[in-house]
């Protein structure tokens, strides 16, 4: 016996008449409409959501119906914000990626709206989409314009901070006037915290590329199977999740210069894909098969021993000398030591500015301090403890914490020794090898220097270096 109440079965009657006549209407509208349950899964779809997907009503229906049309990364992301709007029973939106018949993904604006009966309960829920994917390319753009403008703007800012004048610094930036007029790549080795994107900034900025863009990569900051996007860009569709074109940051860099800091934690295949840069100037986005031409000089920097890594087999050969070919080795701080209180000075000024407290002088011990300490983290180091320091500070006169420090007393290796010995002697049989090949011949196509992939000045300094007779290897 059939215990619905009375009038139950008409009032079905009534609502599935007029979902009918529902559905004749909105198969007529050009807009995405979705009909859902108050659970929200879908009940029905209109035309033009079936034209979009490819799909059947029956589709539309199946409870895998939103991981097969929604983005997976999507679906996932707004799981539980769908869920409590849901059940807050309000009108809300959300911004999602559907997956259309031709096997592409495009952004929709997704407004959610319900219908109520006469005692207030929501029989269903009307969802409407409008396609915003030109918006969001806009979006990309934008943030990729901006991401290259703030790091035009910061170069100003970070030059100023290259402080000091001891001779060995006082090398470097000889070093730095003498290549910065050039297109030269650069190789910037030295330990962290020694300010090598700094040294790299002021080689752009006073070069003929400085009012172009400076664009910086930390390439160990970045997954490996995400750093051939980042760097050379990739076509719609080139992997999952890649819903749009997107330029990389040598596009980004076109006619400035791209920084590629920890450059020794690159992939291999990324290595080679650096490597035809270099030689030909042109690279391919990820997924694509067109070849784009650049114009871009390229600074490099690591606190790896190259040669190490090439001799382990995780380095190639032929790119590192393609880097080096104009090599800036920035000192460790302990190897400038009169610098260091021009540095405290320096940093204690700008952080009790900030702070907006009145800090006259040093503390001698403090002073005594800082040169007597071998500051393992560099400069980086002194900074971020002299921050400390001025947040502490009560008084007009600035002093340390010696508790702050690890031992003065550390044992510190420094670049000598068996294994540095060792390398130099292994890069000395590699262009020793290339120079019997080549039967002492330095330039041209069958020389030494096609051979390991250099140019030849870098190779006739090396042989310098490594005092190596090149009549002896004939």
């Amino acid at each position: 016996m059939d215990a619905r109440p009375v009038g139950t079965s008409l009032k079905t009657d009534q609502i599935m008449a007029e979902e009918t006549e529902l559905r004749r209407m909105t198969d007529a509208i050009a807009s995405y409409i979705y009909v859902l349950r108050p659970d929200g899964t879908a009940l029905y779809a209109n035309q033009t959501v079936l034209d979009y997907t490819g799909l059947t009503l029956e589709d539309v229906q199946r409870e895998d119906q939103r991981a097969r049309v929604f983005h997976p990364e999507d679906v996932e992301r707004l799981r539980e914000e769908r869920h409590e709007a849901l059940a807050r029973g309000k009108p809300f939106e959300l911004e999602q990626r559907a997956l259309g018949k031709d096997g592409n993904y495009r952004w929709f604006l997704v407004r959610f709206n319900p219908l109520r009966d006469d005692q207030g309960h929501i029989i269903r829920w009307y969802a409407t989409g409008t396609d915003i994917e030109d918006r969001k390319r806009a979006e990309e753009k934008i943030r990729d314009e901006n991401l290259a403008l703030r790091e035009q703007i910061d170069q100003a800012l970070m030059f100023a901070e290259i402080v000091g004048a001891s001779p060995a610094l006082q090398t470097v930036l000889s070093s730095i006037v003498k290549v910065a007029p050039t297109d030269s790549t650069v190789l910037i080795t030295g330990e962290t915290g020694t300010g090598k994107e700094l040294i790299a900034r002021a080689v752009h900025k006073h070069s003929q590329r400085s009012s172009q863009a400076f664009i910086s990569v930390n390439c160990s900051s970045i997954p490996s199977s995400l750093i051939a996007s980042e760097l050379f860009g990739h076509e719609k569709g080139a992997f999952t999740g890649a819903v749009q074109r997107r330029q990389g940051r040598f596009e980004m860099a076109h006619s400035g210069t791209i920084f590629l800091d920890e450059v020794g934690e690159l992939p291999a295949e990324t290595q080679i894909a650096l490597l035809r840069v270099l030689q030909e100037r042109q690279f391919e986005r990820v997924g694509g098969n067109r070849t784009i031409p650049t114009d871009v000089r390229v600074i490099a920097a690591t606190n790896r021993d190259l040669t190490a890594a090439i001799a382990a087999g995780t380095f190639r050969a032929d790119l590192f000398y393609r880097l080096n070919v104009f090599p800036i080795e920035v000192p460790p701080l302990r190897k400038r030591r009169e610098d260091i209180p021009m540095l405290a000075e320096y940093f204690v000024k700008r952080y009790a500015e900030k702070a907006g407290k009145q800090i006259c002088k040093i503390d001698n011990k403090t002073l005594e301090l800082c040169q007597s300490y071998p500051w393992p983290g560099n400069i980086r180091e002194l900074q971020n403890i002299v921050e400390r320091s001025v947040i502490l500070c009560t008084g007009d006169t600035f002093r340390m914490e010696k508790e702050w420090l690890s031992s003065p007393d550390a044992p510190r290796m420094d670049s000598a020794g068996p294994l540095t010995e060792n390398l130099r002697s292994y890069e000395k049989e590699l262009i020793e090898a290339a120079l019997a090949e080549s039967k002492g011949k330095v330039a041209g196509p069958y020389g030494a220097a096609a051979k390991l992939g250099v140019p030849p000045s870098t190779l006739h300094l090396k042989i310098k270096q490594l005092n190596i007779k090149k009549n002896a290897v004939r």
